[in-house]
């Protein structure tokens, strides 16, 4: 077996990160996921040798690139695609403003760059006819803009194939009549489309099957770009579909990568329930598994399944250890401590459908402290105030010290275990009826409120609280730290005070959340996963914030 720096761990970037598209540019390689309702919008991911993965934060970061006031729960952004040409880097993207009935509003846009770090160009809106949008550069200096076709019309194949059109760069639009080059196979759902260019071949990936456990990877290919296009023998390139054995589940939505030395990778994402076809908590992740090519020219993942450990490509010189602030964050021990010293936050941490503007969160106002203005209530689509960051790991930890002056009920602020408006748990401060302030902890289980008895803890007096959300596997637990020994909790070995409730952490998962009508339409859907953050409510609108004093997430061993 290789050395353990040789081998790619899957998932690669643990926790939600779906969607993803892979991108080499020299010896750097780049993975773009989609966010969704999250800001920064598009997180970017970089390497040098597709083992170790370190965070670069998101490219969408003001509303000038992208407006998320009022998206829906799993809206926003969907399935972005990264592209590189004579010294540009071209963003395509969906913005799905709603999705119901049949129907999905899913304006693409464009945005360029000179650097991944920006200034990104306004984006360019391009068409609103599907969604999954790519950009393919050929050899001859054309450039196409591929997509999904969506028929919202009763009666018909809602994904009717996959649309081709000509994207001329010099004028900036869409030229030149659409044309559907792929109609996909007997899995149905065709989508997730992208074009590479291989002896002569274009090769059409697509992804199949829906994102659930049937979700594949689908090849195609023609010697003309417009096709006809020919489907691969022996189905499908990559899936999990009927091996529920397998640890990645749900295995499609893929991207190829060629290395310097011509060895081949696929991107994608993939789930881990926790029990065998189960929830998956953590969301879609990425994965990477390795590329062949038969003798006939087509690509091949051994065996079609995702494999947990792969063979990575000659280590670049820095991979001898993981450099500091990569990927890792799946595996026991590891941690994340943030003092909030930084003018901005951190590449870990997101902002739930507005970005980190300095009207609501402040890393200036008090020294090595994140100030949080308080937002909207639970379901706002605004102006909530959540800072949270992805769970990464079956069992892990969030804490943080808080200083918080609530006046009254209206004004709360704590920690969150979250995954949309209608699931979460919520460990909070507020004041009592009678001025006093109160720890207690609120869940939301698809929309409906639910109080837990013994868990009101009198902390009259206390200005400043330690809070802890930890995931024990499907159990979500909270605790508090205070100089003094409040009642209504018992105290741990370690001092904390654990709260008397065991709360079910799957109702956090894409699985639970989603529900169709009976028609078999969704009448809801679930794309992201978990995440645990600091939350502050100000429903009054009457300028509480509270301040946090660091914060630290760790995986931790179960128990």
């Amino acid at each position: 077996m290789p050395h353990e720096q040789g081998l790619i761990r899957n998932p690669v970037l643990p926790g939600f990160h779906p969607d993803p598209c892979i991108l080499r540019v020299g010896t750097d390689y780049y993975i773009a996921t989609s966010t969704f309702e999250w800001y920064p919008g598009v997180r970017l991911h970089h390497s040098t040798d597709l083992v170790h993965w370190r965070p670069l934060g998101g490219i969408l970061t003001e509303r000038r690139l992208l407006d998320l006031g009022g998206a829906g729960d799993s809206a926003g952004v969907w399935a972005p695609d990264l592209s590189y040409r004579a010294g540009v880097f071209y963003l395509v993207f969906t913005d799905v403003s709603s999705f119901a009935g049949g129907y999905w509003d899913s304006q693409n846009y464009l945005t360029t760059a000179t650097d991944l770090a920006g200034p990104w160009s306004d984006p360019v809106a391009l068409h609103a006819r599907g969604f999954d949008p790519s950009m393919f550069h050929d050899e001859d200096g054309s450039s196409w803009l591929l997509t999904m076709a969506a028929d919202w019309r009763p009666g018909r194949n809602r994904f009717a194939g996959i649309q081709l059109q000509r994207y001329d760069r010099a004028a900036g639009r869409l030229v030149g009549e659409e044309r559907t080059i792929f109609e996909g196979t007997a899995a149905g759902l065709t989508e997730a489309p992208r074009v590479y260019r291989r002896d002569g071949w274009y090769y059409l990936i697509t992804a199949e099957g829906g994102t659930s456990w049937p979700h594949q990877v689908t090849v195609a290919r023609s010697r003309a770009l417009t096709g006809p296009y020919e489907v691969a023998p022996g189905g499908p390139m990559l899936t999990s579909a009927g091996r529920p054995d397998l640890a990645l589940q749900k295995a499609g939505h893929g991207s190829l990568v060629c290395t310097p030395d011509g060895q081949w990778f696929m991107a994608h994402l993939a789930a881990r329930p926790y029990s065998p076809l189960g929830r998956c908590v953590l969301g879609r992740e990425t994965a990477i598994q390795a590329v062949t090519w038969d003798e006939a020219g087509w690509p091949r993942i051994d065996g079609g399944v995702p494999a947990e450990t792969v063979p990575a490509p000659p280590a670049a010189p820095s991979a001898g250890r993981p450099p500091a602030g990569t990927t890792g964050d799946h595996r026991q021990g590891y941690a994340a401590h943030d003092d909030f010293d930084d003018p901005v936050l951190g590449p870990d941490w997101s902002t739930l459908r507005r970005p980190a503007t300095h009207d609501w969160v402040r890393l200036d106002a008090r020294r090595s402290h994140l100030r949080v203005y308080g937002g909207q209530s639970p379901v706002g689509r605004q102006r909530p105030s959540l800072v949270a960051r992805r769970v990464t790991a079956t069992h892990c930890v969030l804490d943080t010290t808080m200083e918080f002056r609530p006046r009254t009920f209206r004004q709360l602020a704590g920690i969150t275990a979250y995954y949309n408006t209608g699931n979460w748990h919520y460990l909070h401060m507020t004041a009592d009826d009678d001025g006093r302030r109160v720890l207690d902890v609120l869940t939301c289980d698809s929309g409906r409120l639910v109080e837990h008895p013994g868990c009101r803890v009198d902390v009259a007096g206390v200005d400043r609280v330690r809070l802890r959300v930890r995931l024990d596997g499907p159990l979500v637990r909270f605790g508090y730290s205070v100089d003094s020994t409040s009642e209504g909790a018992a105290p741990s070995a370690d001092g904390w005070h654990e709260f008397p409730v065991d709360l079910d952490a799957t109702i956090l998962s894409d699985e639970y959340t989603s529900r169709s009508t009976g028609d078999g339409e969704p009448e809801a859907w679930g794309f992201t996963g978990a995440f645990v953050g600091l939350w502050v409510q100000d429903l009054g609108a009457e300028g509480a914030y509270a301040d946090f004093d660091a914060a630290t997430y760790r995986t931790v061993e179960p128990g």
